[in-house]
């Protein structure tokens, strides 16, 4: 399986790492560290230089509670570090269709939308692009979607919308080579919907896309372990393998030199037997 994201190409033979550059002062994990343009263009490289096969570049935060960012603002934000990052594996992290398409024109390769774009235009954005997509699943809006998430059976809903979305992506022209879908671990899910969404991971591979899995730092592993986000990273390397095991191809995390080294030992292990 290849994923075809802009003028690259990924062989998913063994697992991709995206790594999180979040250019806010509000993310829950690390947010303020890399607000500033040369710092989040030096830790992007730095992610990349830890292996890192693409740096995911967010300028609005859409933790649980997030406030919402002004248009300009997030343009603001993303732009000079996309702008500084040229010719790099960059993904812009939005669901607003005009960041899309300044990121796009300035080269990025991927759109990592938490809307699975379902805003017309940014379908048009990414649909007239040669640039991957991740389809993402969540119930609610970042400002409320963790009050009452409520499920008949997880998996089944979550999958039956990446489907759903995978088809009106593929009917706008956007190859499923260049598709990608994330369950949305922590987008409106309780700590058992999540549990339950990694436990039975694999059945989303039966969609026929790369399956992304963002789990790194995350609250639902603070539930279990009783770290707080800076101190979650041996837990979210733990989950990064389970993902993995379980067929996500491409690993979204905060901690890439460790990641990527817990992958060489599973790569060594289990490479040949995909």
């Amino acid at each position: 399986m290849f994923l075809h994201c802009g003028s690259f190409q990924f062989d998913l033979s063994r697992p991709l790492v995206m790594g999180i550059v979040n250019v806010t002062p509000d993310s829950f994990s690390d947010g303020g560290r890399h607000s500033g343009r040369e710092s989040a263009i030096a830790h992007a490289l730095k992610l990349l230089e830890e292996g890192a096969d693409i740096v995911d570049i967010g300028g609005e935060s859409t933790r649980p509670g997030a406030s919402p960012v002004s248009l300009q603002e997030e343009l603001d934000r993303v732009l000079p570090v996309i702008e500084g990052l040229h010719g790099a594996a960059v993904s812009i992290d939005t669901f607003k269709p005009a960041v899309m398409k300044q990121a796009i024109a300035l080269g990025v390769c991927m759109v990592n939308d938490i809307n699975a774009l379902q805003d017309a235009a940014a379908m048009k954005a990414v649909a007239d692009s040669q640039v991957a997509v991740c389809l993402m699943h969540k119930q609610g809006e970042p400002q409320t979607m963790q009050l009452q998430p409520g499920y008949g059976h997880v998996l089944d809903e979550v999958a039956a919308f990446l489907r759903a979305r995978i088809v009106v992506a593929e009917a706008a022209g956007i190859a499923r080579e260049r598709i990608v879908i994330d369950p949305g671990f922590g987008f409106g899910k309780t700590l058992e919907h999540n549990l339950a969404l990694l436990r039975e991971l694999e059945k989303l591979t039966l969609l026929g896309v790369p399956v992304l899995a963002g789990l790194s730092r995350k609250s639902m592993l603070g539930a279990l372990t009783g770290q707080n986000a800076q101190q979650r990273m041996s837990a979210s390397i733990a989950a990064a393998l389970i993902a993995v095991q379980r067929g996500a191809k491409i690993v979204r995390v905060h901690d890439v030199r460790e990641t990527v080294d817990a992958l060489k030992i599973w790569n060594a292990i289990n490479g040949d037997a995909q």
